[in-house]
């Protein structure tokens, strides 16, 4: 029995990789497999120093872990495929395959986000009250914001993912994109895709401008009391540095969502790469300024290196 043109799961897509580009493949696969080791060799090291030092168990050690292994998850859900088009011509993706992807992606992006937020809030209680520090942030505590997280992420992307798969999939199957992101795909419906578009931009505003307000808050309260107190300018730097890395996160992602949703004169090459920047290039920097700049990691993996390379 053939299968049906109609639906999503018995037929495959084609991912164009980054349209009006193909000349520059190689470059541009050159550029994502660095970023890609970068960020598989830094949040590597994170968890295996995390998991390896048990002095390492404070709350920030824990959401730190947290942020490695989402930025893992995310940027291997993207870079592996993206590689195999751009460098292999490899364009055929499954339909179940395609799914998936686009599953991961959204879901590790709001993950992300809410692990961020926590990361903000750890910020201020670490600095704002610093005697509570450990009673606030409890270990059940910890556990409880993890699964709030991912319960938010999943009851988000579920809807959305069911919108999409049941759409038909009756006419071209090419992709503009180097992924399966959820907008290009549902465009390629022969059903208005309007639904699905609406839900993700007002779904994806609420996740957005909710953690961004109260991360602010964080931040701002930081700010006071480090400046109430004339002395911390070490902790307005990691601000400064928490702030750029939270801007290169939020600004390009947003930007993603709305241009496709309400169309702009950003050329397509341009919203393509857009989206493929804000999937890899955090997941590299995350390590170096979240983990690298904290004194008890950055102390920890050069003690393990340079251990090892006594014994060697």
């Amino acid at each position: 029995m053939a299968p049906d043109p109609s639906n999503s799961s018995s037929s495959s897509f084609t991912l164009v990789g980054v349209p009006l580009l193909e000349a520059f493949s190689s470059g541009l696969g050159t550029l994502f497999c660095s970023a890609y080791t970068i960020a598989l060799l830094g949040n590597g090291a994170v968890l295996l120093v995390i998991g390896l030092d048990k002095s390492l168990r404070e709350p920030v050690h824990c959401f730190l872990a947290m942020l490695a292994v989402v930025d893992v998850v995310m940027v291997t859900s993207v870079v592996p495929k993206m590689l195999s088009v751009l460098w292999l011509n490899s364009t055929e993706i499954g339909g179940t395959a395609c799914f998936v992807q686009m599953f991961l992606v959204h879901s590790t992006t709001s993950e992300e986000s809410g692990v961020l937020l926590a990361m903000a809030v750890d910020r201020y209680v670490a600095i704002c009250h610093p005697l509570r520090y450990r009673a606030i942030l409890s270990h059940q505590t910890i556990a409880r914001i993890g699964l709030a997280i991912v319960l938010r992420s999943q009851l988000f992307m579920l809807p959305l993912t069911w919108m999409v798969t049941n759409l038909p999939y009756c006419h071209s199957h090419v992709i503009p994109h180097s992924y399966c992101e959820h907008m290009a795909v549902a465009k390629l419906a022969c059903a208005d895709p309007r639904p699905c578009e609406l839900y993700s931009v007002v779904g994806s505003s609420l996740i957005v401008g909710m953690d961004v307000a109260f991360i602010a808050a964080s931040y701002g309260m930081v700010l006071n009391t480090v400046l109430e107190k004339r002395s911390c300018w070490k902790a307005l730097s990691t601000c400064g540095c928490h702030i750029c890395v939270l801007l290169l996160y939020y600004i390009p992602g947003i930007t993603s969502i709305y241009v496709q949703h309400f169309g702009s004169t950003m050329s397509v090459p341009a919203q393509v790469l857009l989206g493929d920047l804000y999937l890899t290039l955090p997941t590299m920097l995350n390590p170096i300024i979240y983990s690298m700049r904290t004194k008890q990691i950055r102390g920890a993996l050069l003690k393990m290196l340079f251990s090892r390379k006594v014994r060697a």
